[in-house]
């Protein structure tokens, strides 16, 4: 009896010092082990003259259990102490300067978008969205370009595994949309622009890509005339570019306008004097443009014979790099950061 009391006080009295995890691992070996001093004594119970044999047995077995409650106690004591030393050791200074957030932006081409929208807006346009995956009637058809008509080499189309199902080739095909949704059956005059992401089927070089954005812009009411869209598009320029901005017009070929027009700005870069950006011309091409085709009119629900109306395009990547002097198409699309975070 006097050698489990020895045990007891010796046990209770190291536990008493131990501070650490490994530490009381070790104190659980020692004394509560399979081949430690409480397991020893369970083995000396057998040479223990039978009398005195059930009260040692009894003492061993409270031993035993008062030091494994001492052990459990002593553990979570030491599992609170660590955490608290852990949490005091991560502890956040409140005082010291914040680590610095990078700030982002918007991308060039949405940064040309938005000012665009802007500008037409003030000028009495709204935002029309078309969806850019497109039937080939509205994409082509109706644009006064039936099946084998030769413009449509013009532009290499992304087909579905349906036939009549493609990418859409440029936003003209929201002009039909846009007459048949908002014109209600060719009764009301409309003024809109269809900004989005267009697909060709191109080889991807500097000057090319196969996904690019426009912004097509349509005006249809009542004695509209070729007047009106040279004016409209020399004022844009004015708002866009610069307002001593010079404009000039030369005569094109769209299947779906008619008369058509290329317009050309003078250079912001140069003053029209001549740079490498407009190769010298002292001109940069901004814009196709033309008289509504009476073809498209009908197609779009109103009557050639009451109603006109004109139609221009914009390519806001084109614009974007005259403007800022990209030389590579490529970078809008290539998720490089040292491009975009110039912006």
């Amino acid at each position: 009896m006097s050698q489990i009391e020895e045990t007891r006080q010796e046990a209770l009295g190291e536990l008493e010092s131990v501070i650490t995890a490994d530490a009381l691992s070790q104190w659980k070996s020692k004394f509560l082990g399979k081949k430690g001093v409480v397991g020893k004594m369970f083995g000396q119970i057998g040479g223990i003259p039978k009398e005195e044999r059930a009260a040692f047995g009894q003492n061993v077995n409270a031993l035993q259990k008062e030091l494994a409650s001492a052990f459990e106690a002593r553990e979570s004591l030491i599992q609170a102490q660590t955490l608290a030393q852990d949490l005091e050791e991560g502890e956040i200074d409140i005082t010291l300067p914040a680590r610095p957030r990078q700030m982002g932006g918007l991308h060039p081409s949405t940064r040309t978008h938005r000012e665009f929208q802007t500008i037409w807006a003030d000028m009495g346009f709204q935002v029309y969205q078309s969806r850019e995956v497109e039937e080939d009637e509205i994409n082509f058809t109706m644009l006064n370009l039936p099946p084998h008509h030769p413009a449509r080499d013009m532009q290499d189309t992304f087909y579905t595994t349906n036939p009549n199902v493609l990418l859409r080739t440029h936003t003209s095909p929201g002009q039909i949309r846009a007459m048949r949704e908002l014109g209600e059956n060719g009764t009301k005059p409309i003024r809109v622009i269809l900004p989005g992401m267009v697909y060709r089927q191109e080889q991807v070089t500097a000057r090319s890509e196969y996904q690019f954005t426009q912004v097509e812009g349509l005006a249809i009411g009542r004695n509209i005339r070729m007047s009106d869209l040279k004016g409209t598009i020399s004022e844009f320029a004015k708002r866009m570019y610069n307002p001593n901005a010079k404009v000039r017009y030369r005569a094109s070929y769209f299947p779906f306008t008619e008369p058509s027009m290329e317009v050309d700005v003078e250079c912001f870069l140069c003053g029209g004097e001549g740079c490498r950006v407009c190769k010298y011309t002292g001109w940069l091409e901004i814009a196709g443009s033309g008289m509504v085709h009476p073809t498209v009119l009908r197609n779009g629900g109103y009557d050639p014979s009451e109603w006109s109306g004109f139609a221009f395009g914009m390519g806001p990547e084109r614009i974007t790099m005259l403007k800022h002097g990209i030389t590579d198409i490529r970078y809008f699309w290539g998720n490089d950061l040292r491009f975009l975070q110039q912006f």
